[in-house]
């Protein structure tokens, strides 16, 4: 479906939350180093879950190793710095939806190069300065299947629920 990529994570728990996410949805992860934690780590594995040994996991050793794999095809970053919604962004299976760390979010190169394909999710709380990465990237991956819908639907196993 989508291909979710984090730049240089911080946080095991969310990390492991983001791949349960990803095999969930068929999603494949791109993890970009530095991380701050090892991908054996109990607690990736801890909330990942058993669903760990299915995630389409790629890993790439820094940015400009990332940005010559993807060649920026549809690549959006999803940052608290944009001046778009996530609804004006028009998501498609295999888009690389970007997504940076936990305390800096983004480096600013992302935000030079990708400024026109940069998105945020609203928050209303005044007091609000971001959301959880794990809750980021869920809002993103089901606004990006609800503009799928029929595509997503018609590769749906009839007898499977939703819930």
């Amino acid at each position: 479906m989508f291909n979710i990529v984090l730049i240089a994570p911080e946080i095991p728990q969310n990390t492991g939350n983001i791949g349960r996410i990803c095999v969930n949805n068929d999603c494949t992860l791109h993890i970009v180093y530095p991380i701050g934690f090892s991908l054996e780590e109990k607690y990736v594995k801890r909330a990942g879950l058993d669903y760990w040994k299915y995630l389409n996991l790629k890993l790439y050793d820094n940015v400009d190793e990332f940005l010559s794999f993807c060649e920026f095809k549809d690549l959006f970053i999803f940052t608290t710095k944009a001046t778009k919604f996530i609804w004006e962004c028009h998501i498609k299976p295999d888009s690389y939806l970007v997504f940076g760390n936990e305390s800096s979010g983004l480096p600013e190169k992302f935000h030079n190069k990708f400024k026109e394909n940069a998105y945020k999710i609203p928050m209303i709380g005044k007091n609000a300065r971001s959301l959880n990465l794990a809750n980021a990237i869920s809002i993103v991956v089901y606004e990006g299947i609800r503009q799928n819908k029929t595509s997503f639907l018609s590769n749906y196993p009839a007898k499977k629920s939703f819930f």
